[in-house]
């Protein structure tokens, strides 16, 4: 079988330059074609990282990092979807012929942000978790899903990929570029994490807003127009989260959740960056405004949000809300959170919350005293009948300090609980 040759390309502008690389897609079929030909589990291993995984270049090796791809899951999706990968397969070699118009694409973007930094797209083949991501200063195109369209078959796929089918269904092949020039921006960024549902939004309103900007192209992602139909109910929503760490709600999410719509912190951060832009006399100050802010301090984060004037509130107010409707553990039923005095005999823990919790998750970590003194759970026995309560059993020493940091519980609309450090002492 002939393959397209996918060209390494160095394109330069006015000095700027940058690469942009297919070579993995090639490497990803030529391994394909000798797996589906093999049927020993372990030689088909053997093939995915001679043939692929170690050929490949940092995009590769960037993306399989982002994503937490495997050898092993490389053989599974190959093997149980093989419809999927006949019928993406013509588009995913048609990477290479985009160079051109991403580049274009890039120079808009210099051109409203004039200190751009080069940097290298990797198209690559993943395994259905990410359409474009950054890792290390590099962009990366998830080919087998950025490069769709409708006529890929999803009917092999289980509960894992419910938003695939909608997704190809929007033909995403047409708007690769306008999903480089995003995930571009990504890499100006000084962070690709939001500690907070309001720093991940507007990072990635950011990012959605100036590619539409720099492209001037409307936003193809369909949680924009959505977004503005319901932006009264969504803001309401918003309102009451923006500060909470869990991000669940609001991005990387499904669409079986209240509004029916994923991924809706787009759409916020997006309407946060137009009205900050448009509030801005200077446009191109307003852009590396945007781009260099550092979304994760967050009196930083405050002033720019207060700026766009998209709140009807002072942003504080919101915090001071949020803050209040937290859930909080209120006292340990065994003993009193801070003793000198526990009995090492104890065997049970019982933390005490403020409100019903989501039983479903939960979690701690060490405390201050780092991992020698980290209070081990030796069982869990669980929620109370109203959710009030959890409890679990463990084993002490004497004469011994424990701290344990209780976090990632979350009550009933997953609001996370405030961080409560347990710290005690057992009698010798």
């Amino acid at each position: 079988m002939k393959y397209l040759k996918l060209l390494l390309l160095i394109l330069p502008f006015s000095g700027f330059s940058q690469k942009i690389i297919a070579d993995d897609v090639t490497n990803f079929w030529k391994a394909y074609d000798k797996i589906v030909l093999e049927k020993d589990s372990t030689k088909q291993l053997q093939l995915i990282n001679s043939l692929y995984i170690k050929k490949g270049t940092p995009g590769l090796n960037g993306i399989m990092k982002a994503r937490r791809y495997s050898a092993e899951e490389y053989v599974f999706a190959i093997n149980h979807y093989p419809k999927f990968w006949t019928s993406v397969r013509t588009n995913t070699l048609q990477a290479g012929k985009y160079s051109n118009e991403i580049q274009k694409g890039i120079n808009k973007l210099k051109e409203i942000y004039p200190d751009l930094k080069p940097k290298n797209t990797y198209f690559e083949i993943g395994i259905l978790r990410t359409n474009g991501t950054i890792a290390d200063g590099m962009a990366l195109i998830g080919s087998e899903v950025a490069l769709t369209d409708k006529s890929v078959v999803t009917s092999e796929f289980d509960s894992r990929y419910p938003h695939l089918r909608s997704y190809f269904d929007t033909d995403p092949i047409k708007n690769v570029v306008f999903l480089n020039v995003h995930e571009y921006l990504h890499t100006q960024q000084n962070t690709t994490l939001g500690n907070s549902v309001l720093a991940q939004s507007v990072l990635e309103g950011v990012a959605e807003f100036l590619a539409e900007t720099a492209l001037n192209k409307k936003s193809p992602n369909p949680q924009i127009e959505y977004g503005y139909k319901n932006e009264a109910q969504i803001k309401t929503a918003f309102e009451k989260e923006m500060f909470s760490p869990y991000l669940g709600n609001w991005i990387w999410n499904n669409p079986n959740n209240v509004f029916g719509m994923r991924d809706l912190a787009y759409f916020v951060g997006f309407a946060i960056c137009r009205k900050y832009y448009n509030e801005s006399s200077n446009k191109k100050t307003a852009v590396k405004e945007m781009i260099e802010l550092d979304y994760n301090n967050e009196q930083e984060l405050i002033k720019f949000v207060e700026k766009s004037k998209y709140f009807a509130k002072p942003i504080n107010f919101y915090k001071n809300e949020f803050e209040k409707l937290r859930p909080k553990v209120i006292g340990i039923k065994e003993f009193k959170n801070g003793a000198q005095d526990v009995n090492a005999e104890n065997k049970i823990i019982t933390l005490s919350f403020s409100q019903p919790m989501n039983v479903n998750t939960r979690g701690f970590e060490y405390g201050p005293l780092g991992e020698g003194n980290v209070l081990s759970v030796k069982k869990v026995i669980g929620f109370s009948s109203d959710k009030t309560s959890f409890s679990f059993e463990v084993s002490l020493l004497p004469n011994r300090q424990y701290q344990s940091i209780v976090v990632n519980f979350r009550d009933a609309n997953n609001l996370p609980i405030e961080p409560f450090l347990i710290d005690f002492k057992t009698s010798n």
